[in-house]
């Protein structure tokens, strides 16, 4: 599962792209996992309401080098790392 970013104790993973129509990522953080769109919305599981804000900042902090990640991964293409939020 490749970690394209990592912040505050969040994981940031993408992988199974070809299974899913909606672009998406998976993040665990403190032992839970949550799917989130790259727009930042939570699109199943359960992470902290903490936890929840720092993904959507940083989605919109990062939201271009996401949908390049996101991009790169569905094409077969080396994934890039995603810088963390700042």
């Amino acid at each position: 599962m490749p970690r394209i970013s990592e912040f505050f104790g969040i994981t940031i993973q993408i992988f199974d792209v070809q299974k899913h129509q909606l672009p998406r990522f998976h993040a665990r953080y403190q032992g839970a996992e949550a799917v989130f769109a790259l727009d930042g919305r939570l699109l199943e599981g359960v992470l902290s309401p903490r936890a929840c804000r720092l993904i959507e900042e940083w989605c919109r902090e990062r939201s271009t080098e996401l949908e390049r990640a996101w991009t790169c991964a569905y094409t077969g293409k080396e994934i890039p790392w995603v810088l963390p939020l700042q």
